[in-house]
């Protein structure tokens, strides 16, 4: 297991990986890695085992798939892309031929070290909450290491998933908290764009239109704060002019606690996780 990181072609890992569960996030991280040239579809297993899934990942990716997971390890890396409620009877099943590959979890709210409890002792294991934009390499990652992951083996994770995206190392005291901002952002943020779509179509525009407007308005945002390094709250005071149309419609999502609906999501979001994660 190697990996490489080169100014002119970028990352690389010249390794086997297994990834166990071929559902959405299972297919962004695939089709993130895939799409990037980070490693060979040829050494990419996929343990999924709905024969249609299994049908459409090779098709769009040029993976092998497989219904069982055993049929699939040992590799030098297995993704645990499956929800946290059955976390524990797959990773039971699959412990015995896990060997010595690093094992990557995605399960929101479940801890390293409740994983380390159902491994082999010793194995390493590296907690991360990616987010579905990946597939069009735009992901956010939070990667955290379990207590057997040495440095070096959580920054390979790290570097593996920031060529679909970003990835940062944090303290896994944090995890739930970025599973409910990032992990989960991209579903607010498709609700933002659908409700501001809509309201355009009830005012007279073509939802396409509407759609495209609301998307590019999203986009370009996101682009400026990050682009120019500016406080949120910098650029609402700069669009939204004295008497002007912008602001009495912040008003009016003020008065409607947008703020306050947002954080209050956040919270139960992580509330969420540690239920799962217990």
């Amino acid at each position: 297991m190697t990996a490489t990181n080169h100014h002119t072609d970028g990352f690389r890992f010249e390794g086997s990986l297994t990834v166990i569960g071929g559902g959405r996030m299972g297919e962004a991280i695939i089709g993130g890695l895939v799409s990037a040239g980070v490693i060979q579809p040829v050494s990419i297993t996929v343990a999924e085992p709905s024969a249609s899934r299994r049908r459409q990942l090779e098709s769009d990716f040029g993976v092998s798939c497989v219904p069982d997971g055993a049929d699939a390890l040992p590799a030098d890396l297995v993704i645990l892309a499956v929800k946290p409620q059955v976390i524990d009877n797959v990773v039971g099943e699959l412990s015995a031929d896990l060997g010595s590959s690093l094992v990557i979890s995605i399960a929101a709210g479940v801890t390293a070290a409740r994983l380390e409890t159902l491994l082999p002792a010793g194995t390493a294991v590296v907690r991360v909450m990616p987010n579905t934009p990946a597939l069009v390499g735009e992901g956010m990652s939070v990667v955290s290491g379990g207590s057997d992951a040495t440095a070096e083996q959580t920054d390979l994770v790290r570097a593996l998933f920031a060529t679909f995206g970003q990835a940062i190392v944090l303290e896994e005291r944090y995890q739930n908290a970025a599973t409910a901002v990032s992990g989960s952002g991209p579903a607010y943020f498709a609700l933002v764009i659908d409700a501001l779509a809509r309201a355009g179509v009830r005012h007279g525009l073509p939802r396409d239109v509407a759609q495209t407007l609301a998307v590019q308005a999203m986009r370009g945002t996101a682009e400026l704060i990050e682009r120019a390094g500016m406080n949120p709250s910098e650029l609402i005071d700069g669009v939204s002019s004295p008497g002007g149309t912008t602001i009495v419609a912040i008003e009016v999502l003020e008065a409607h606690a947008v703020r306050a609906a947002f954080a209050d999501a956040v919270s139960a979001n992580i509330e969420r996780a540690e239920e799962l994660g217990s």
